[in-house]
This record gives structure tokens, C-alpha cells and sequence, in this order.
């Protein structure tokens, strides 16, 4: 009997654990697998040391910022050493990326600056290791450094619409099947307002902070129109009380896009360029970047248009039977 008491004990501790890091989570639905095996779990422990000694979910952000970009700095050589101490960087720069989201939400210290801290945080990242493999192409490669730089560009470009558009429907997922408190899913007009009533002179960073969302938000929207049909319409007739039939249909139908918008994130990127780095092949990680995932994209994005005008169908054909 004791050696069962043992095991039903460690159960027990493990199955709180596990609810502690879940906690965490914006959303269990929109975590990917390699987010709830290793990011949350060592993130949450970092949070939990962050929270006893004070430290601010920015401040986490900042760190992660030098970090990652120090890690791309390390991409530029191709020596294998380096390109592994990179890599374990960036790791760790995305590990502090996943601390600074769940110390906010344990803490509840979450604010829009915030938000717009780390997005920018994983541009300023990005565009660090973008550029030293550009760096590296150009003294590697005999091809002609103008088109290497349009190619470059051209990843860059493509990077931040899969990532945008990626961030904003997981976001409208929480909001309209998980939880409407937990999403943050702004709208260009609210943003607008606000950068509007933000004085310049009183508060500078905050101002350009904002412009720069601005611009993010009206990227996301630019390629989401049927979605921001059905987000006006929903926001006008239940504000955040969403209808029960509406979440379950919002998550039967989008739930299996999940998924694919994993794709468009840093987690599967990372691992092909790691690839690609380590193979000395950067040029195949571009290409997959603009033709593979862009495709990837530009597929998922259909499928979710379709998806969000069949649910402004559905709206009217519920109104009629109510």
C-alpha cells in the first residue's frame, strides 16, 4: 500500500506542478508543442525567481533583447563553435522571450507598452541576425551583394507578415473561443485613438511606441478583411460577452488552423535556419522562408477568410431563427 501512496503522492505533485505553468499560458490551445514541453516549464521557474527578487516582465525583455541579438552577432562567422554558442543564445534570448509573458500574467503586471516592447524586441532580434547572414553571404558567396541584400529584404519583409499575421488570429482565437480577458486583440482605430490623445512632449517613447504598433496593427488588418467584418460585428452586437454557440463554432472551425499559424512563428523558423546555419547553407533558408512559408501563409490565410465569412452567415441565419 505505501509504494501506491508514494505514486499517487508524486502524481498529485506533478499534476499541480504542471496547473502552476499552465496558469501561465495565454491559451492551452494556441501553445505550441515544443512552448508547453520546454519554453513554459523553464520559463515559468525563471518567473518565479524574477518575481522574488522584483524584476519587471521589461526588464526580462530588454535582457532578452542583448542576448539575442549578441546570438546573431555569432551567426555572422562560419565557425561551428560560434554558430553553436549563437544558437544557444537565441535560444535562450526566445526562453526569456517566453518568461517575460508569463511573469506579467503571474504578476499581473500586463500593460500595452509592454506588449509592444516585446514585439519590438523580436524585430530588433531578428534584424540582428538577418543582417550578419547577409554580412556572411556577401564575403561568402560570389553572387552580387545588391540582389543578396533584395533577398534578404525580401525575407524581412515576409517575416514580419507571418509573424503579424500569425500573433493576430491566435490572439482573435483566445478572444472569441478561450477567453475575451486574455486576448489581446487591438484594432487599428482604438490604436489610432490612442496614439492620438499621447502627447509627444510628455510622453515621447510611449508616442513613437504606439506609431510603430500602429503600423503592426494596420499590417495585420491590411490582409484580414473578411475578419474584420466579423470582429465589428461581433464587438458591436456582444462587445466581450461572446455567444456560447458562437465560441464553440469559432473553435471548431479555427481551431485545426492552429497549427499551421505555428509555422509562421519563431519556433520552426529557428529550427531551419539553426539547419541551415549549421550546414553553411543560409541562402536555402531564405528561400524556404519566401517560397515555403510564405505559401504556407498565404494558404492558411484563405482558409481563414473563408472560414470568417461562413461564420457572418452563420450570424445572420442565428439572428433569423432567434
Amino acid at each position: 500500500m505505501r509504494p501506491r501512496r508514494r505514486k499517487v503522492s508524486i502524481s498529485w505533485r506533478v499534476s499541480s506542478r504542471m496547473s502552476r505553468i499552465e496558469s501561465t499560458y495565454k491559451a492551452r490551445d494556441v501553445e505550441e508543442t515544443i512552448d508547453i514541453y520546454f519554453y513554459r516549464p523553464i520559463g515559468y521557474w525563471i518567473a518565479v525567481a524574477c518575481r522574488a527578487l522584483g524584476i519587471t516582465p521589461n526588464v526580462v525583455t530588454i535582457v532578452s533583447i542583448f542576448i539575442g541579438v549578441t546570438g546573431g552577432h555569432l551567426l555572422y562567422y562560419r565557425d561551428p563553435v560560434l554558430n553553436v554558442w549563437g544558437i544557444i543564445l537565441w535560444v535562450l534570448a526566445d526562453t526569456l522571450d517566453s518568461v517575460d509573458g508569463q511573469l506579467a500574467r503571474m504578476t499581473d503586471h500586463k500593460s500595452k507598452f509592454g506588449r509592444i516592447l516585446d514585439g519590438l524586441g523580436g524585430n530588433i532580434i531578428f534584424l540582428s541576425i538577418y543582417s550578419h547572414l547577409f554580412a556572411r553571404m556577401v564575403v561568402s558567396t560570389s553572387v552580387w551583394w545588391p540582389f543578396l541584400f533584395i533577398f534578404v529584404i525580401a525575407s524581412g519583409i515576409s517575416h514580419s507578415i507571418q509573424s503579424a499575421l500569425a500573433d493576430y488570429y491566435r490572439n482573435a482565437y483566445i478572444k472569441f473561443a478561450v477567453d475575451p480577458a486574455k486576448s489581446e486583440l487591438d484594432g487599428s482605430d482604438e490604436v489610432r485613438a490612442e496614439l492620438k490623445a499621447t502627447s509627444f512632449r510628455k510622453h515621447p517613447i510611449r508616442k513613437i511606441m504606439l506609431r510603430i504598433y500602429l503600423n503592426y496593427t494596420v499590417e495585420q488588418e491590411a490582409f484580414s478583411k473578411n475578419f474584420q467584418t466579423l470582429r465589428k460585428r461581433v464587438d458591436r452586437e456582444s462587445g466581450n460577452a461572446i455567444p456560447a454557440w458562437f465560441a464553440d463554432r469559432y473553435r471548431e472551425l479555427n481551431k485545426p488552423l492552429m497549427k499551421y499559424y505555428a509555422i509562421l512563428t519563431t519556433n520552426i523558423r529557428m529550427i531551419i535556419m539553426a539547419v541551415c546555419v549549421m550546414l553553411d547553407a543560409v541562402p536555402l533558408y531564405f528561400f524556404i522562408e519566401i517560397i515555403g512559408i510564405n505559401l504556407v501563409m498565404v494558404l492558411v490565410t484563405m482558409v481563414q477568410e473563408k472560414r470568417s465569412a461562413r461564420l457572418l452567415e452563420e450570424i445572420d441565419r442565428h439572428l433569423v431563427v432567434a
